[in-house]
């Protein structure tokens, strides 16, 4: 029951984020605005934030609880510490250039290709991971009968 849930949410959080990616480049100046930031850009982009985090955590606590393939754990956490990653990188950045009054390139570039780059790995080694077990499972389950 737990690998099943945990599928649904994972389902769930790439859908989301997708949904919310497609989004800002679709509907980007209009939610977010070319000067001034606008009041549904911002209540979009929060409870995305929001949806987005809650089912992240509960991913990240039913992988690390539930028994889970060993390589299918490394890609689920792969995928959910390159999203946390993401801001916390993008934070460090700009806290070390205010506090430094300089340029730091370290914290952004692992915050603009690193995290992107190891959400993808993640989310593509889940999936290919789930449709593999999928296939065997089918194999099984036909060459028993």
């Amino acid at each position: 029951m737990k690998g099943k849930l945990i599928w649904s949410i994972f389902g769930a959080w790439v859908g989301v984020f997708v949904i919310v990616v497609t989004m800002f480049f679709i509907l980007g100046d209009l939610l977010v605005g070319e000067e001034n930031p606008t009041l549904m850009g911002y209540i979009f982009f929060i409870s995305a934030g929001v949806v987005l985090t809650g089912l992240g955590v509960t991913l990240i606590v039913l992988t690390v609880k539930t028994k889970v393939e060993r390589r299918l754990k490394k890609f689920l956490l792969l995928t959910e510490a390159s999203f946390v990653g993401f801001p916390v990188f993008a934070l460090l950045h700009n806290a070390v250039s205010s506090l430094l009054n300089t340029e730091e390139a370290v914290f952004f570039t692992i915050a603009t290709i690193v995290c992107p780059v190891g959400f993808l790995v993640g989310a593509i080694g889940s999936i290919v991971l789930r449709v593999k077990k999928s296939r065997t499972e089918k194999k099984l389950a036909s060459s028993s009968q």
